[in-house]
């Protein structure tokens, strides 16, 4: 120790800051007790801001609730005693999801981001289970120590976090409960809808639309799962996450406690960053849409000018696992634009094309279950302008299994249907799966 101590003792004084601060506060520690340089040293300020960029993603010193704190040490010591019960490794890995959660918002759906409440504190934990007689699994408790879900006062606002999808009347957009909401929740549930509670689960999301779908917290075993259709007849529900990805949700176990709600919000925020589901604004409302918008869960084709993209969401709270041939409900979403520079048929161009007639192959597995011909979509015949706009239309169908898939084409006129410029042509729509999702949302 002497000999080390001697060898530093050399160094000037950015190269011992640059040495302490790849050090961890434990081993700073140490190494402050060492002489009363390094103390002074391990006690700069400039250490615990890294340590504080590093750990909690702080680029200035606050406590959790979001107050100032008078240093970066004093915010880092701060941060260690208010979550001294919980694995400081789990506290840093939700700490980065929400900051990523956040700036994501931040950037692109500021509306949504503003409606997330601060971070609830342990006395509000201990209500909840003692309210409710449950034990929460330590992930879910962290992610409510940092964020006490969303505040959302209107049924139509599109502000869920999770976000949804429409197709007809069918109207979803999901959103993270308050822990007074989940109380409130869970209780009406099993209450007034007879739902039997011995499994312990609790209500942590829901559709802030009219449509019922509710996403339950198993408190046991750790798992998140969404009701299906058969919810309130017997308390029918489908996992959201692999279940050999849940472990240790009380500390018992062995590794990094993680839960099916951290993992989901994990891949939410790993498909908002990679663009594959994306805001979209219909009649002024935006919304976070579900439906992929990146192969291979999109498919995009382009004929004589026209692109069409397609692609699936499950749709668990109209999906009847105990039926044998409409089992699994999926919607689909198809978007069709033309090219700015306009498209081109038999050598003749065109600015506007119109559609006629559809034809649509759906399969489960490899067996065809629909094969449609017929005029028109959802009663439109959309007309496509170089202006780049997409006709964007949704619909439903179930399969028997989980995994099937969708083909077909479109037959548009160039010009108008009351002013064809030349004969029809026949735009294909590319395969694109429907797919029981390992996550679900």
């Amino acid at each position: 120790m002497e000999m080390a101590s001697a060898s530093l003792e050399g160094l000037g004084e950015l190269a011992i800051h640059e040495i302490i601060s790849k050090l961890g506060p434990k081993d700073a520690a140490v190494l402050g007790c060492v002489n009363k340089r390094f103390r002074v040293s391990a006690s700069e300020e400039i250490i615990w801001s890294k340590l504080c960029s590093h750990d909690l993603d702080l680029s200035s010193p606050t406590d959790p609730f979001g107050n100032p704190a008078p240093s970066f040490k004093a915010a880092y010591q701060i941060w260690r005693e208010e979550f001294s019960m919980y694995p400081w490794s789990l506290v840093k890995r939700v700490k980065r999801c929400w900051g990523s959660l956040k700036n994501w918002m931040a950037m692109n759906f500021p509306e949504s981001g503003n409606t997330l409440r601060k971070g609830a504190t342990e006395d509000d934990i201990k209500a909840v289970e003692e309210s409710l007689r449950v034990k929460l699994p330590l992930p879910m408790k962290v992610l409510y120590r940092l964020c006490d879900g969303q505040d959302i006062k209107s049924h139509n606002s599109g502000l869920g976090l999770i976000g949804g999808y429409s197709f007809y009347d069918h109207n979803v957009n999901v959103c993270l409960l308050p822990l007074s909401e989940v109380i409130t929740a869970t209780k009406e549930f099993v209450s007034h809808l007879g739902f039997s509670n011995r499994s312990k689960l609790v209500v942590v999301a829901a559709s802030s639309t009219h449509i019922e779908k509710l996403f339950f917290m198993n408190c046991i075993n750790g798992q998140l799962c969404v009701g299906t259709s058969n919810l309130l007849a017997d308390g029918e529900t489908v996992h959201c996450v692999p279940k050999q990805l849940v472990r240790s949700v009380h500390g018992v176990g062995g590794g990094e406690p993680q839960d099916g709600m951290l993992l989901w919000l994990e891949e939410h925020n790993r498909r908002l960053h990679s663009g594959m589901i994306q805001v979209h604004e219909v009649e002024k409302v935006k919304s976070i849409n579900l439906f992929p918008e990146a192969a291979p869960l999109c498919s995009t084709s382009v004929t004589h000018g026209v692109k069409i993209r397609a692609s699936a969401v499950f749709v668990p709270e109209l999906s009847d696992l105990q039926e044998e041939y409409e089992k699994y409900w999926f919607s689909y979403s198809i978007r069709m634009s033309l090219s700015q520079e306009g498209g081109q048929v038999n050598g003749m161009p065109f600015n506007s094309c119109q559609l006629y007639w559809r034809h649509w192959i759906i399969r489960a597995d490899d067996d065809v279950v629909s094969d449609v011909n017929g005029e028109a979509v959802i009663g439109k015949y959309p007309l496509l302008s170089p202006d780049g706009q997409e006709f964007v239309y949704q619909s439903c169908t179930p399969i028997s299994s989980p995994t099937g898939s969708v083909e077909g084409s479109f037959t548009f006129v160039p010009g108008r249907l009351t002013n064809p410029l030349s004969s029809p042509f026949r735009v294909e729509a590319g395969n694109f799966p429907l797919k029981l999702p390992e996550c679900v949302f």
